[in-house]
């Protein structure tokens, strides 16, 4: 009856033309399948006592949905296929689970703002960088824009190997740190291990495609070879004229060339 309700005061004539279904403070426990609603692309659910969210099953087009403040106490299989969601608020809900949760929310590439506040996971210690490093793509999370220190720390906390990697390797700039020194957080106590250059990858070298067994020796590999450099200067007033070399009028002699490389 809410939805028909809606459809009514909307002027939808055909479930074609849904794209906006506002069922806010209706007082639901539960909705029919909306998957007649193909298009449907704002959905409001929020303010109800909602528990399962089977009906959303074939709305792949929602680029924003609202469930705060309902009952839902776990999201398992209910939203990965929604690829295409934008604005996702689930806050003030019973979410315990903060890995099953965010799994679920992982193939969201689009999603740039998320509301998980006032849910049991929220109190994690770690619950916000986790947040932030498994979903890259959000940029507000909880009414707080997410800055670049956060995401820093995240990958510090979560991947130091890489963060190591990334800090000790400076494309274009002098690298901040020595290669080797840890960094980040108290979990990564453990120096790195200095990339070797492997056998066929010397100086200028590019022939070997061997596999890396560590992926940080290719990053040294890559960074010492696109950082090469070469210059060549020739003086072309010793150079025969095309008249000349016709005529023969100048003797032929090798041009001397200065070549410099340099990383």
């Amino acid at each position: 009856q809410a939805i028909e309700n809606q459809l009514k005061i909307c002027g939808y004539k055909s479930n074609v033309d849904v794209v906006a279904l506002y069922l806010a403070r209706q007082g639901l426990r539960n909705i029919p399948s909306l998957s007649q609603f193909r298009r449907l692309r704002y959905l409001w659910i929020n303010n109800n006592k909602i528990q399962d969210l089977s009906f959303l099953i074939k709305n792949y087009y929602l680029t924003e949905l609202y469930l705060n403040n309902n009952e839902l106490t776990d999201i398992s299989g209910a939203l990965k296929h929604l690829c295409s969601l934008q604005i996702l608020f689930l806050h003030n809900n019973e979410l315990k689970k903060l890995g099953k949760t965010v799994k679920e929310l992982k193939g969201m590439i689009s999603l740039q703002t998320l509301n998980l506040f006032q849910n049991p996971l929220a109190y994690d210690p770690d619950y916000r960088l986790y947040v932030i490093y498994f979903l890259p793509s959000v940029q507000l999370l909880d009414r707080k824009s997410v800055t670049q220190r956060e995401r820093e720390a995240a990958l510090h906390l979560y991947n130091p190997k890489r963060a190591l990697v990334m800090q000790s390797i400076g494309f274009g700039k002098r690298a901040d740190s020595p290669l080797g020194a840890t960094v980040g957080s108290s979990r990564c106590t453990h120096p790195a291990r200095r990339p070797i250059m492997p056998s066929g990858h010397e100086f200028g070298n590019n022939t070997n495609k061997v596999p890396f067994e560590d992926p940080e020796d290719a990053v040294l590999v890559r960074a010492t070879t696109r950082s090469l450099m070469e210059f060549s200067s020739v003086d072309w007033k010793q150079a025969a004229t095309c008249q000349e070399r016709r005529l023969k009028t100048k003797a032929q002699e090798p041009l001397e060339k200065l070549t410099v490389q340099f990383r």
